[in-house]
């Protein structure tokens, strides 16, 4: 058994008491930070991430609770009143848009959760330099590159195609392809 088993392990059940100590230090830290090793190497593994040039991981702060809108304060407004907003993206999905836009010369290869407080979502972002030779010529994320650019922002990540409903069959789910508005518009 590789070490790898018990890093999965070890996170199933976390030390709380360390865990809560690490929340309080990442508080005071900005939204996003950038990090020197990803906190669980297991699921970043998992996910793409490599230790060389290239590659970096970000770790992202996000605001928990409802996407609320300003109540309007004037007027009769009926069509405005509530103040309740669905976003249709998950917090996942907003913290690597958010990621993307700060390092807007790399690429978002995939994120997961390192914690959450009463008041935050903490997630770890891998980033992959495009221009990177070491990246170019690695077998793995030397594919990974020739795809589109910009996948966060087009919801064409891993959490963006969740939220967009696309890991659903074609079959079960046909009113998602190729996008809501295309469906919608299909029949009008």
């Amino acid at each position: 058994m590789g070490v790898t088993k018990y890093l999965r392990e070890a996170w199933k059940k976390p030390d709380v008491k360390l865990s809560r100590e690490r929340m309080i230090e990442w508080r005071k830290c900005g939204a996003i930070t950038r990090v020197d090793k990803p906190l669980r190497l297991d699921r970043a593994r998992s996910l793409g991430y490599k230790a060389k040039k290239g590659v970096v991981v970000v770790r992202v702060k996000l605001k928990r609770g409802g996407h609320k809108r300003s109540r309007p304060n004037k007027a009769r407004r009926t069509k405005r009143l509530h103040i309740r907003k669905n976003l249709r993206m998950n917090y996942k999905e907003i913290a690597e848009t958010r990621v993307a836009r700060k390092y807007d010369n790399m690429e978002v290869l995939n994120s997961y959760q390192v914690g959450k407080d009463g008041m935050n979502y903490f997630f770890e972002v891998i980033l992959v330099d495009r221009v990177a030779p070491e990246i170019k010529s690695d077998k793995q994320l030397g594919e990974f590159i020739k795809a589109p650019k910009k996948r966060a922002l087009r919801g064409i990540s891993s959490a963006g195609r969740k939220a967009r409903g696309l890991r659903n069959s074609p079959v079960k789910a046909p009113k998602v392809r190729p996008s809501l508005r295309a469906n919608r518009r299909r029949g009008n």
